[in-house]
């Protein structure tokens, strides 16, 4: 028989099963869709050598009149400035004791016991000592002097640290160390930090032991909840705040050697909100946007949270909060839902969203300054980071359904939403992160997978093809390009840059492929013989150095499982393989070697094209 050309589908079908979307992809991984072919995705390396503290969920870049580039890191423990190469702690501060904070110490251990009378710490803050003195022995002043993480808060009143020296290096008390430290040691404390995974609701284990009665629930504050920054700019200046906790300033002009200070009390703040959900500018009318602002009463601030009411800034002033007639300052509480989740920036319009409904606040000028309408009330934001602005729309992950607003709210067909929604961790949603690629028309999520209580996995929707594609990659937060010339994303303290060659930082991107559904010949009550392939390859980068794995499986029946019968190595130079391979239901994978010994395929990227097969029948036994 002549040969067959292999032509697929674009995108990735799981919506049936494997034999009903004969003539398309059905699995795959680190692969992309270009122009209807396959190809491998575009690798990653470190930006810089430099790493931060803590799960980075939140990044925003900047340049300042004066050219120089910033980076905003938001970490569960910390903010970060990057700053060139360097990430600068800006983390604001909570609290200063002077003269207050005591040591002591016990012979042959470590661990130093801090008495500082109503310290307001948790376990894992981060607290700075200075004007300490000796202990007398190995505990220096040196030792003291500098910052520390609380290891564990025993009472309101002290709390534990582990000696170490300014490398790092555990610090062992001796016999000598019988002081306290003396009289005069200060503690700058840094706002509390946040926890690393969501906590739902409220319950046993929450609050701290015997903080109430028993079998009580503890409600949630800003510190005991997943911290979620978040950060916009207001001229050079930005505008950062912890999702439930306060909100802060940090200004350019004073340098990243300073800390970003609470809103609220900058000299010149008028009843600007203390706490908020999030915090965002409108790009043309210049107002400093909080959702979920704490409510005025009276002269003053409540400093609870009210979930659905959004307050705005007088124009070109974030400082002035206070409604009147002689300025644009005014506040909205929304109607539909019971908690704003989050919202985003789009063409002249900001969306909002709560759990149930998506509203649009547009700029209308005096006397209303903002109209605020409801839009959709079927389809709340899952995480307070699953939605996203590109240049077709904005793109939203609901409770069970993609979809985009581009004027009205439009549920997204997908290909892949049992197979993304019942992988999903619903525990852990929170933490789902949209991303856009621009280069590649892609809009897509991090998720966490059913196995993982952290980010593990993404799905891609391709806006100009309009498929579907998904893969493992653990990435806690991305940042498209822009002020960079590639995109940035962050896992585990690194931060690296993306669409960079082909390689996972230096070394072979493994477990690269695409497999096709099942394909038989008539409906399938013939055997096939798959007897060779003629492949159809584009290597990037080293045509003559990239290989990759062609994989022939069959079945006889739907529900049998896939027997291997072929796997074949091709690179550019491969005219034909050969094979045999016999079964009624056929699959072709198509896989990266690039964990081979005897090439590694380091630098080398991939692109199908037209292969075809000599597949004949070969009877009905």
């Amino acid at each position: 028989m002549p040969f067959s050309k292999v032509d697929f589908r674009p995108g990735i079908n799981r919506e049936g099963t494997a034999y009903s979307n004969e003539g398309g992809w059905f699995d795959c991984n680190l692969i992309r869709f270009r122009d209807g072919r396959v190809e491998k995705f575009g690798g990653w390396q470190k930006l810089t050598d430099s790493t931060y503290l803590g799960t980075a969920r939140a990044l925003h870049n900047w340049i300042s009149l004066g050219g120089n580039k910033y980076l905003g890191v938001g970490t569960h423990l910390k903010y970060y400035i990057k700053d060139g190469t360097a990430y600068a702690d800006v983390t604001p501060t909570r609290k200063t004791t002077t003269n207050a904070a005591t040591f002591a110490a016990t012979n042959g251990s470590s661990t130093v016991t801090v008495t500082d009378a109503s310290h307001g710490a948790v376990n894992g803050d981060f607290v700075t000592f200075s004007s300490a003195v000796s202990l007398g022995g190995n505990v220096t002043a040196t030792v003291l002097n500098q910052e520390y993480q609380i290891d564990l808060v025993t009472d309101s009143n002290t709390y534990t640290i582990t000696a170490k020296d300014t490398s790092g290096s555990t610090v062992t008390a001796n016999s000598s160390d019988s002081g306290n430290g003396g009289s005069s040691t200060d503690a700058v404390y840094q706002i509390n930090t946040g926890l690393d995974v969501y906590v739902q609701s409220t319950g046993w284990g929450v609050g701290t032991w015997g903080s109430s009665g028993w079998g009580s629930a503890t409600a949630l504050g800003g510190n005991n909840q997943l911290r979620l920054w978040t950060h916009d700019n207001f001229g050079e200046n930005l505008i950062i705040n912890t999702r439930g906790g306060g909100i802060y300033r940090w200004v350019e002009n004073n340098g990243t050697g300073t800390r970003a200070v609470e809103l609220s009390n900058v000299s010149g703040a008028n009843l600007v909100p203390t706490v908020g959900l999030q915090v965002l500018t409108s790009e043309v009318d210049r107002h400093l946007i909080v959702l979920g602002a704490d409510a005025i009463s009276g002269t003053t601030r409540t400093g609870s949270v009210d979930p659905m009411l959004v307050a705005f800034s007088d124009q070109e002033n974030e400082l002035e909060f206070e409604p009147l007639i002689t300025n644009t300052a005014g506040s909205v509480r929304l109607s539909s839902g019971s908690s704003i989740v989050g919202g985003v920036k789009s063409r002249q319009e900001i969306i909002i969203f709560t759990d149930t409904s998506v509203y649009s606040m547009q700029f209308v000028g005096s006397p209303l300054t903002f109209s605020i309408n409801l839009i959709n009330e079927r389809s709340g934001l899952i995480g307070p980071k699953a939605a996203i602005t590109s240049a077709t729309g904005v793109y939203f992950m609901s409770y069970g359904n993609f979809y985009i607003y581009n004027g009205t709210v439009q549920e997204l067909p997908c290909s892949v939403h049992n197979y993304v929604f019942g992988d999903l961790n619903q525990g852990q949603a929170f933490k789902i992160q949209a991303f856009t690629n621009n280069e590649h028309n892609e809009v897509g999520w991090f998720y966490p997978s059913a196995s993982s209580t952290e980010i593990d996995r993404y799905v891609i929707y391709n806006t100009e093809q309009k498929v579907w594609y998904y893969g493992q990659l653990v990435r806690t937060v991305w940042l498209d390009s822009g002020v960079e010339s590639f995109p940035q994303a962050t896992d585990g303290g690194v931060l690296y840059q993306h669409e960079v060659g082909f390689d996972d930082d230096g070394t072979a991107m493994t477990n690269v492929f695409v497999e096709s559904s099942d394909f038989d010949i008539g409906d399938g009550d013939r055997f096939n013989q798959i007897s060779s392939i003629i492949p159809d390859v584009k290597f990037l980068e080293d045509a003559n150095a990239g290989s990759l794995n062609v994989v022939t499986k069959v079945r006889n029946f739907p529900g049998d499982t896939l027997t291997t019968e072929s796997t074949n190595e091709i690179s550019s130079n491969t005219q034909k393989v050969n094979l045999r391979a016999r079964g009624r239901q056929a699959v072709v994978r198509f896989e990266s070697n690039d964990d081979a010994t005897s090439n590694g395929n380091l630098s080398i990227g991939w692109r199908l094209g037209d292969t075809r097969m000599d597949v004949k029948t070969d009877g009905r036994r």
